[in-house]
Order: structure tokens, then sequence, then C-alpha cells
């Protein structure tokens, strides 16, 4: 009985998400994109906030000059996991989310847990956009606000938050709530404007940069920190210095600057899901994947090139890191400039209420009334899940005069409010790192397990193959002992698969090995990232574990690779199965470790709020009886722009 039940259980929890058939209005909308049209979304996607503040918080305390390096590492580990998200993507017939995409694919439990995260980090991706806008206008109004704040307010403030909080961003926040409960709208023409200005200022940094830079802050020394601690005109306190030159805190800096800067390269989730509206997606979706990873990168290494040159790393000031820089190296005139730029670049997100009022006031036909479709893309997203039945029914209430998730809106503003409140920059933007990097794993691995999966249904040849298989074993465990039966069977099915196309066995072979895989290379990254040194300079014992680690990865993924791939065409395969899966997996497990112990609090606590609620509410109240009525509900036909969570 116990057993039943605990079958049924696993059985909800890989439950997928029913697709209605391909609506015919969904034709019309193939051709209508173009590869630069999909580098264009994928560069608006990842050109954000973060290029404005977390840069100068990461080459201060985490990477130096050698955030440039973090930036690499990141570009190639998103490039990794961006080849495993289009064919993930391949793997559903039309346009969607990535929670749809996991939903649909690996089931219910794995939507879920997409599609939480992607909650946090439209919620939390909010906060830090309104962060940096305070940022940037405070000190382009001489750090008045963020000075009484501070000698009011640290005192009392616990060591983990923030050293004020910041009222300012909690207003704008709530302001941003309540223009989206009225409806009230920016046109698509206008966050064009704004990406245009925010490419502009990047690209001014960068001629900056090259006219005022000196390549001696690429090589600072423990002489030229005292000089600056000495000089009593340096207004800003001083971070540390490491070792000092290029790579002041080493390897792990680099690392550890990377796993935070992996957040400004997610976006090419944006860029996967509209794909198939490509004329060739197979060719398209990669090219313009690439391109635009590539373009991200460039800019973020030259604008951290830029800063790094112009001041040294740790003079630099974090909140606004730009606005001093020019201040520094004299061209004061120009940061109020910058300043605007920089707060005009923030605000090319269509959930900024401050572009929303701006541009009310200065061109009132930027506005107009959508329907609720049209929100922020966390709303669409938590009113998806509720009509999925994984979250509580009221979050879908939508109000009747303006046609917006008024619930919905209200909920999540409130709760990034609270977040830009309390915590400081730097720890939402790990939040968002960590989250992405825990998302890319589950598509990775779900890439790898579902090239050798059967399918839902075996066809009769597959029926016939395995059914002569066990007539075989049966008949040579009359002549064997059972033990020795069980021991060849095992190991025929590890190394000699007896199909040439998966079958259920094989599909649960390759799933076991796969969370084997996970598992192992969690402990390698943890044994790397807590004793590098001692694995590769001298200590016997950590050295035999890591390599005997090694080769039972190396075993494991050998077997992998000897179980029949699915036949089934997709417009694009990841090259080099099952080894390019794995190493975007041992990237991102790699990154994750680097991250902070307060960091992995946070996550696990919003990820306890989750399961609390998908296991006490969303797992009993699932509503996928009618498979036509879920179809309708959450896949808009090609007349709807669709936000694309």
């Amino acid at each position: 009985m116990l057993l039943q039940y605990a079958r049924q259980f696993g059985q909800k929890l890989v439950r997928r998400r029913p697709l209605g058939p391909r609506e015919e209005t969904e034709h019309h909308t193939v051709g209508c994109l173009n590869t630069l049209d999909l580098v264009v979304i994928g560069v608006r996607r990842m050109l954000g906030a973060g290029v404005h503040i977390l840069v100068g918080a990461v080459a201060k305390y985490i990477a130096g000059p050698a955030i440039v390096l973090s930036f690499l590492v990141a570009a190639l580990s998103s490039l990794l996991s961006g080849l495993c998200c289009i064919e993930f993507g391949a793997r559903v017939p039309r346009s969607g989310s990535m929670y749809l995409y996991s939903y649909s694919i690996m089931g219910q439990v794995y939507g879920f847990i997409i599609g939480w995260n992607r909650i946090l980090s439209l919620t939390v991706g909010t906060a830090c956009i309104a962060q940096a806008w305070s940022y940037t206008f405070d000190n382009l109004t001489g750090n008045h606000i963020s000075q009484a704040s501070e000698e009011t307010f640290s005192p009392y403030m616990p060591y983990y938050l923030a050293k004020y909080p910041d009222f300012f961003t909690l207003g704008l926040v709530l302001l941003l709530s309540g223009l989206l409960v009225l409806g009230v709208h920016v046109l698509p023409q206008v966050n064009k404007v704004f990406m245009g200005i925010n490419i502009s200022v990047l690209s001014f940094i960068i001629v900056s940069g090259i006219i005022k830079g000196d390549l001696h802050n690429w090589k600072l020394t423990e002489q030229d920190y005292t000089l600056n601690t000495s000089e009593s005109k340096d207004i800003y306190s001083l971070g540390p210095l490491g070792s000092g030159g290029f790579v002041p805190f080493g390897l792990d800096g680099i690392l550890r600057g990377a796993a935070l800067c992996f957040y400004m390269f997610i976006g090419f989730d944006s860029i996967v899901t509209t794909g198939e509206r490509a004329p060739n997606p197979q060719r398209s979706i990669p090219i313009s994947i690439v391109v635009s990873v590539l373009i991200c990168f460039l800019a973020y290494f030259g604008v951290s090139a830029a800063l790094t040159l112009m001041v040294p790393y740790y003079q630099i000031r974090p909140d606004s890191p730009f606005l001093q820089a020019f201040l520094y190296v004299g061209w004061g005139p120009a940061r109020y400039v910058m300043g605007v730029g920089i707060l005009c670049a923030l605000s090319s997100r269509e959930w900024m209420p401050w572009s929303l009022l701006l541009l009310h006031v200065l061109t009132p036909l930027c506005f107009v009334f959508q329907p609720p479709e049209h929100h922020v893309r966390h709303v669409w997203l938590i009113y998806t899940m509720t009509e999925d039945g994984l979250l509580f029914r009221f979050l879908a209430q939508i109000n009747s005069r303006t046609c917006t998730h008024i619930t919905a809106i209200m909920i999540s503003g409130k709760l990034a409010g609270v977040l830009a409140l309390l915590f400081h920059f730097t720890d939402l933007m790990d939040l968002m790192s960590l989250r992405s990097l825990l998302a890319n794993l589950v598509v990775d691995f779900s890439v790898l397990v579902l090239r050798y999966h059967s399918g839902q249904n075996l066809s009769k040849n597959q029926r016939t193959e395995e059914e002569t298989e066990m007539e075989l074993v049966v008949k040579e465990s009359s002549l064997d002992s059972v033990l020795e039966g069980r021991t060849s069977r095992i190991l025929r099915s590890l190394w000699f698969p007896p199909s040439n196309i998966p079958t259920r066995k094989s599909g649960q072979i390759v799933y076991g090995c796969a969370s084997l895989l996970v598992l192992l290379l969690t402990i390698v990254s943890l044994i790397l990232a807590q004793w590098p040194r001692h694995v590769f300079f001298g200590d016997p014992v950590l050295t035999t574990v890591a390599v005997l680690l090694l080769l039972l990865i190396t075993g494991v993924t050998v077997i992998i690779w000897r179980q029949p791939q699915s036949p089934t065409a997709l417009h694009f395969s990841v090259p080099a199965l099952p080894v390019l899966p794995l190493v975007s997996i041992f990237v991102n497990v790699y990154l994750m470790v680097h991250m902070t112990t307060w960091t992995w609090v946070l996550f696990g606590i919003w990820m306890g709020i989750g399961f609390a609620i998908y296991f006490g509410y969303g797992i009993l109240h699932k509503l996928e009886e009618n498979s036509e009525q879920h179809s309708s509900l959450h896949l808009p036909d090609a007349r709807q722009k669709h936000p694309w969570c």
C-alpha cells in the first residue's frame, strides 16, 4: 500500500502539461523574425542595470582588474548553457516560456522549479533596477539621501542587511505597482530609444577609458595603496588591496566574480522561446545566441576594462562607479551628462515607473491601456502558474475596470519593494545569479536525459525487442544462478544495449547515471573550491580522492555514451553529447559553490516557501484535466503579443 502511494506520488511529480494542437494563426508568425531581430532581442535582455552598478562592486571587492576574465568565464558558461537551451526549446514545437517547456517536457515538479525561480528572478530584477536608479540619482544630487539615511539608520541595521533602508527605492517600486494596476504601459518604440541611449552610454565609457585610462592601474602595488590611504583628499574609503597587480584576489576571485557576473548574460532564453518565428530557426537561433553573447561580452569587457584603467580598483565607488570615475579623471561636467544617460538606460525596461512618469509628462501618447497579457513578465508568469493550479487561485483575479491582475501585481510589487528596502544590491544580484545557474543546470540535465529517452509510448518494434531480451534472460537464468543472471543482465544493459533505439530500461539507466554524475560533479566542485592548492600541490588524500572521482565520472559518462539516442529529428541538437552538457553542468555547479553562504540561505528560504506551496497546495489542486481549456488559456495565438516569460 505504501509502495503504491509512493508510486502515485512520484507520477504526480513528473506528470506533464498537455499541449493542444498548433493554431492556424501560429503558422502566420513563422518567418516574421530574422537573425538580426533575434540578436537585438538577446542584447536588449542582457544589457541591463547590472553593468552600471555590479561592475564596480565586483572590481573593488572580488576580482579587481581581472573582472575582465570573470566576464570571459561567465560568457563561455552562458554559451554552453545556451546550446543546451536551444535543444530543450526545440522539443516543444511552439513558442512559449521556459516554464512551459520544462512542464511539458520534464514534468510538473521541474516546471514549478523553473517557474518559481523565474518569479524570483523577475521580482529581484525589478528591485535591482530600482536600486540602480536610486543610486545614480542620489549621486547626481550630492549623495544627500544616502548620507542622511545612513547616519539615521546604520547603527540599527543587522550586518547581513544593507547599511540603511532605502525608502526612496521602496517608493519607486510601489509607484510602479500603482501604475501597473492602472494599466499604464510604455509603447515598445520608447524602450528602443532608451536601449539606444544605453548603448551610447556604454560606448562613451569605453572610449573614455581608452583616452583617460592608465595601464599602471592594472599593476598596482602596496606602495600605491599606502600612498592613497595617506591622502586626505580621498573622500572615498579604500577597498581591499589583495595581492595587487592584475589578479589581486587570485583564481578564486575570478571565479567568484564570474558567478556574480553570470546574471548579466541571461536572456538567451528569450531568443529560444521566440526563435520559432524565424524562417530558419536551426540556423538563426544558434547564430543569434552566439552573436548576442559575444556583443554583450565585448561591451562588458570594454566597460570593466575602462573603469579599472581610469580608477584604481580599490578606489571605485560601488554604488555609482562610472560617475565617480569621471570625477576622478577630471571630467566633472561629463558625469552629469552620463548620469542622465544612465538613468535613461536604466529606464529601458518596460516595468520602470520613472520612465512611465517622465514620458507621461513629455509625451502622453506614449501610453496605452493594454489587455492583461501585455503586463510585465512576472505578472503573466504568476497568472499562468495560477491557472495551472500550482499557485493560489486568488492570484489570477483581474480587475474589471482596468483589466489588470491587481492581486499578482500588488503582491509581487510589495515583495520587490521589501527586497529593495532591506538588501544590498550585490546580495540581490548574487541571488539572481544563483537562480540562473540552477535553472541552467536543470536545462542541461534535462537535455542529457531527454536525448536518451524512449518517449511516452514504445513502438511495437521496441516492445518486441524488450520481450525478446526478457526471454533470453529467463532462459539464461534457468542455467545460471539468479544472482549471476541479474549481474550479467545489468552489465549487458550498461555496456551492450540490446537495441539501437531508446527503451524504457535504457532511459532509466541514463536518468540514474546523470543524477549520479550531478552528485559526483558537485563533490568535485566542493573539493576544488575549498582546497584547490591541496589537490594540485601535494595533499595525497585529497589528490587521490579527486582522481578516483574523476575516474568514476569518466566511467559513468561512458555508460551514458553507450546507450542508444533518440532518433527524433530536431531543428537543433547539442553536439558532442554527453560531454558538452556535462561540461556545462560542471561549470554551473562550480560557479554555484563559489556563492556566499548568505546567498544560499536566502535562496533556501525562497525555495522552502516554494516547495511548501507546491506540496501543500499545488500538487493537490492540479487543474490539467481539460487539456483544451489548458491550451487556450496559456498559449495565446499569433495575433497576441506574448511577454515571453
